[in-house]
């Protein structure tokens, strides 16, 4: 950024006759004026601005073409402006959008990867801010060409501007959020700048009077997961940037919008529920196929940086031709793939470890079962780095007599005891958000960047604020404590009126816990996911299960085909247990009577049955000597 201090507007020309004592001979004079680098205030006269016609319509205003008049004792001066005119916002958000804007304004104009800005000013009641015309843009170059597409050529230099500009503007602490094509102006020498500077981030936290507002953070086509619930999934950070910027990348190679031809309703379904990416063109160099597949991480944590999309893009320029093809002449930039612990290369990247760090064995991202700790926590006593960015630490380790040599990506650094990816909570009470969340960054001299529910941006302060919290992983079975009467978010019930135990599919950036309920049984197009705060669950297993009763009822949780699969299993008990009981009574009735039969045979041998048991008029017929007729 020192760098680009000196940078200053394009200077102006313009003729005049200059007279020389002749009045017949007049001569033509060509004077070029360079305007001041830095204007003492950022404001714009209204009544300078001559509004034409407009020229465009975004989420956030419109945009009009205009002609902005100045002048001074000895010139005037007409430029062709393009004016940002914002919705209206209230007093009280009008005033503090400005005071950010009037903050940032002069280090915009020393920001080469963005648009010129002229300055502010308030018509109607609406804020206005106006800057040079380009008068065209990727996008409209992109509906022009035939086909629909850029060469990779041109994509690749494109794009390595325009990650610059980006860059630029992470490093003065703002996201654009609203990155697509035809935000993508060219200068007069097919130079790409940013033709927004993050208005939308600028518009976080502030009232918008339109409610549709509220739930877009840019143009839908183009938006992160977490920038459609910042507050719930996010927070919004630098890696929501490479989304949108991936996003333009296939736009720009394919001609084809994201979602083309989709509803808001249904790009938020598949990019934030069903977690959809889109398509990413084959054929490409190895090192952007790698890194334009990261842009599309579900977790943006799992990202690449802008620094690691403008590496990727820079080693690529060779591999590719004037025609858009590709030699395939291989990268150094490492394949942004998932390793054992669930990290991407680009996640693994961003901590460059330096001697003298505490590290110790990175822990699994959201793993239910904790890696085993191959080094305890040791002291980095040197480095060695390679080509792919990537190297081994030697690690001291208390007690051991030589250092350990390890890959950098398996260790992680520790700071006042805490490492990215640690549960923290806050110490001192609060309201406006979740106390407990997932943290992001920590610093060598403790400052933190720590992601907590109801929270659009990461929140920002010192590790001494901050206490280690209870963990959780995904496929653990939680449910909302008893004393929470009123959760922050739906959660459903038993048939007893408790709340219902679910399994966690999924742990967000921030901390939010995505719950899944098996033992429930859905029907139709019911949602059985539903969101947690981690402050407001506990963890349920055997252990804290008391009884027998409660035991049973956890693996019910495990599947909702448990009970019925277990009233039938006792019904099945039940009936063979009643067939053998039958059986076995038949069985003795059965053996009683031939035992009676046999006891009859035995008490008189020259009889040819028992007649005890029959009726005397019966019996004497069996009685030896006695003829039919007598007994009758």
């Amino acid at each position: 950024m020192d760098e680009q201090v000196g940078k200053a507007k394009p200077a102006v020309s313009f003729e005049y006759e200059l007279f020389e004592g002749d009045p017949d001979h007049l001569r033509t004079v060509v004077a070029t004026l360079t305007p001041t680098l830095t204007p003492t205030s950022p404001w714009i006269d209204p009544a300078s601005l001559n509004f034409k016609y407009r020229i465009g319509r975004g989420p956030f205003g419109d945009v009009w073409l205009a002609t902005r008049h100045q002048s001074a004792d000895d010139y005037e001066e007409y430029h062709e402006v393009a004016v940002k005119m914002l919705h209206p916002l209230k007093e009280d958000d009008r005033q503090e959008f400005v005071r950010k804007l009037e903050t940032l304004f002069f280090k915009f104009r020393r920001v080469y990867g963005i648009g010129w800005l002229h300055g502010i000013s308030i018509v109607d009641g609406k804020i206005c801010i106006a800057m040079k015309f380009y008068e065209g843009s990727i996008g409209d170059r992109v509906a022009q060409m035939k086909g629909g597409k850029l060469q990779l050529s041109d994509v690749l230099r494109y794009g390595i501007e325009l990650a610059k500009g980006i860059l630029d503007l992470h490093s003065l602490g703002l996201l654009v959020l609203n990155l697509k094509p035809s935000n993508f102006l060219l200068d007069e020498h097919d130079q790409a700048v940013l033709g927004d500077f993050g208005i939308p981030y600028l518009l976080l936290g502030i009232s918008l009077s339109n409610s549709d507002m509220v739930l877009r953070l840019g143009t839908p086509n183009y938006m992160a997961p977490e920038q459609w619930e910042p507050e719930v999934r996010g927070p919004v950070s630098f890696e929501t940037d490479a989304w949108g910027f991936g996003c333009c990348f296939v736009e720009m190679l394919t001609g084809v919008q994201p979602w083309f031809g989709r509803s808001i309703e249904e790009i938020y379904h598949s990019v934030v529920i069903k977690q959809e990416k889109p398509p990413v063109p084959n054929g490409l160099p190895p090192a952007l196929e790698s890194v334009i597949n990261g842009c599309f991480e579900y977790d943006f944590r799992n990202r690449p940086s802008m620094e690691d999309i403008i590496h990727a893009f820079e080693s690529s320029q060779n591999d590719a031709q004037s025609d858009g093809e590709w030699l395939g002449l291989g990268s150094s930039t490492p394949a942004g793939k998932f390793s054992s612990s669930g990290y991407t290369t680009w996640y693994l990247l961003k901590d460059r470890l330096q001697v003298g760090d505490i590290v110790r064995s990175r822990k699994p991202l959201n793993a239910r079962k904790p890696q085993a700790m191959d080094v305890p926590e040791g002291s980095v006593t040197g480095l060695e780095t390679d080509s792919d960015r990537d190297g081994f630490a030697l690690v001291k380790i208390p007690g051991e007599r030589n250092p350990v040599r390890v890959l950098v990506s398996t260790v992680e650094r520790v700071t006042s005891g805490f490492a990215v990816g640690d549960w923290v909570s806050l110490k001192g009470e609060c309201r406006k958000h979740s106390p407990v969340g997932i943290l992001h960054s920590i610093q060598r001299d403790g400052s933190v960047a720590v992601g907590f529910i109801g929270l659009e941006t990461l929140w920002r302060g010192q590790s001494s604020d901050l206490q280690m919290a209870d963990a959780y992983y995904v496929g653990e079975f939680v449910r909302l404590k008893a004393n929470v009467l009123s959760p922050r978010f739906e959660w459903p019930r038993k048939n007893g009126g408790a709340w219902t135990t679910g399994r966690i599919s999924q742990v967000l950036p921030n901390g939010c816990l995505v719950v899944r309920f098996p033992g429930r049984l859905v029907l139709g197009d019911e949602s059985n996911s539903f969101l947690a705060d981690p402050a407001e669950v506990e963890l349920v297993s055997f252990d804290t299960c008391p009884g027998v009763v409660q035991k049973y009822q956890h693996i019910e949780d495990f599947h909702w085909a448990v009970r019925p699969l277990t009233i039938a299993f006792g019904l099945f008990t039940a009936m063979k247990i009643s067939l053998f009981v039958g059986r076995n009574v038949s069985a003795k009735l059965k053996g009683r009577r031939n035992s009676m039969r046999r006891d009859g045979n035995s008490q008189d041998g020259q009889s040819g049955g028992n007649t005890a048991w029959l009726p005397p008029p019966v019996a004497n017929l069996f009685k030896e000597g006695v003829s039919t007729a007598s007994a009758r």
